[in-house]
């Protein structure tokens, strides 16, 4: 049962987890980490970005005999204006996005040795893309 839940909880909240985590690691760099901690920052962000991309495999579940929108996220934000946090993806959309997590884990990696000065603002610009 409680595997049910987790399921169901990552199929409804997958899109903000990937979105959001990247950020809230550039957040956690900036406030937590001191210039001094390069290779430790280097490790945290590359983290991350491996998180954000095996969370993303998720998405692959698009079911495509459906098609169409999938994942979908609807939650009320600003009640007054009637604004909301809404988003979804489509096939296309998935790939991409998979893709895109991938090509973090990448930069990140292929980074390592090769950015040797203002280490913790370039991961934390990084994570924010």
């Amino acid at each position: 049962m409680n595997s049910n839940i987790l399921v169901t909880w990552l199929h409804n909240n997958i899109l903000s987890i990937v979105t959001w985590l990247p950020t809230l690691g550039a957040i956690a760099i900036l406030a937590l980490f001191k210039k001094d901690q390069a290779n430790l920052i280097k490790k945290f962000a590359t983290g991350l970005f491996g998180v954000a991309f095996i969370a993303s495999l998720f998405l692959l579940t698009y079911d495509r005999g459906m098609g169409g929108m999938q994942f979908l996220e609807d939650h009320r934000w600003i009640p007054v204006i009637g604004a909301r946090y809404q988003m979804g993806v489509d096939g296309v959309a998935v790939l991409l996005i998979v893709l895109t997590t991938l090509l973090g884990v990448i930069a990140a990696l292929s980074s390592w040795k090769y950015i040797e000065k203002r280490e913790k603002e370039y991961y934390i610009l990084l994570l924010l893309l």
